[in-house]
């Protein structure tokens, strides 16, 4: 009888067969986890972070998003565009040739007379416009006319380039001529409105720009004006309107009179005038006259006689015509008498007229209890 264990075949089969089956599990198992993991990745990666508003955002229509630029608060707006440009400090200079130049062109500017006799036919500097070495904002300061040039004007019918515009500058403010283009004057202006101009946008707008553009409440008024002007303006720029002098330095400018700006000058325009002196004047006062008196103040100093504009055309009603037709302009009007623009017979006329005037402005001055002020 053979007594010899007997060896199981099945069993290695079924040990195969246990693994295989705990393997399959191991790996179903292992799948389902990565693939839930997976789709719960997905699931975070679409959804929106706290606070991103990015899917809203990307449904939302452009014209949505136009209806809702153009709803944003007021106060949000105006917050934008209130902050003045800020040129450089003065002692910021640089050294050498470049800062030279600079320093001429704002010698020039607060003294051009004395720096620029040949290109001056008043008593007028650019600083008597453009306050403080034009920086002051709404005084038309010099670092945004930088900005802003080249760029088209209805006054010259052309696209004028920055020197193009001082060059009329000299010719109508300062009742002067123009400096060539390449002169040493002309390079130190801009070279100086260059420099206050660093860091400021090149072509868009800029607030504190040019003159604010006033509201007309009422009609400008000549009488309200000269009473204004007396009690406001006369103890700078006298009752006869020709300013203050020191010896030889024009302390006041003339407001009007054959050393004032002429005819062609942008301040001859009442709205022109009326922006710049209801925001600057009096002088270290400015916003304190209404806008109405401002407008006034400026019908009366605007209805005086001025040197006549060089574009002038053989007659005054034609001058008016091509280049004073609007009611921003008193050139051609009649004003106590006399034609505004027409020439008087000669100077001593003209001093005839400014000694009558400072006479019957100091009666109303010392009526009004003025005198002392």
């Amino acid at each position: 009888m053979n007594t010899q264990p007997r060896h199981d075949d099945a069993a290695p089969k079924r040990r195969i067969n246990s693994l295989a089956v705990f393997a399959g599990a191991v790996v179903t198992v292992v799948l389902g986890v990565v693939i839930g993991a997976n789709v719960m990745f997905n699931r975070l990666l679409d959804a929106p972070l706290a606070g991103d508003h990015s899917e809203n955002v990307s449904a939302t229509t452009t014209t949505e998003v136009a209806v809702a630029l153009s709803t944003a608060p007021a106060a949000a707006k105006v917050q934008a565009v209130t902050t003045a440009f800020a040129p450089p400090a003065e002692d910021s200079l640089p050294e050498g040739d470049y800062g030279k130049m600079i320093r001429l062109g704002e010698r020039i500017f607060k003294e051009t007379g004395k720096y620029a006799p040949r290109y001056v036919g008043n008593d007028l500097n650019c600083v008597n416009c453009h306050l403080d070495g034009g920086r002051k904002p709404d005084s038309a300061p010099l670092w945004a006319a930088f900005v802003h040039y080249p760029a088209y004007r209805s006054k010259t019918g052309k696209v004028d380039t920055l020197a193009s515009r001082i060059q009329g500058c000299f010719a109508f403010s300062m009742n002067g001529k123009a400096p060539l283009q390449d002169d040493e004057i002309m390079t130190a202006l801009q070279t100086y409105a260059f420099w206050l101009a660093t860091g400021a946008p090149v072509g868009k707008p800029m607030p504190g720009s040019g003159y604010p553009k006033l509201k007309k409440a009422a009609q400008p008024d000549y009488a309200r004006g000269e009473k204004v002007y007396m009690q406001n303006c006369a103890l700078c720029h006298g009752t006869d309107g020709q300013g203050q002098r020191t010896g030889n330095i024009q302390v006041f400018p003339p407001l009007w009179g054959p050393k004032s700006f002429n005819w062609g000058a942008g301040m001859h325009q009442l709205a022109n005038a009326a922006g710049f002196i209801q925001t600057n004047m009096p002088l270290g006062k400015g916003g304190t006259l209404s806008e109405q008196d401002a407008w006034d103040v400026a019908m009366f100093m605007n209805s005086h006689e001025r040197p006549q504009d060089p574009r002038f055309m053989g007659s005054i009603e034609a001058t008016r015509k091509k280049y004073h037709d609007t009611d921003d302009s008193m050139y051609g009007r009649t004003v106590n008498g006399h034609v505004l623009g027409s020439p008087y017979r000669d100077g001593a006329a003209f001093e005839s007229v400014v000694a009558t005037e400072a006479r019957s402005y100091g009666t109303l001055i010392r009526n009004a209890g003025l005198a002392d002020r």
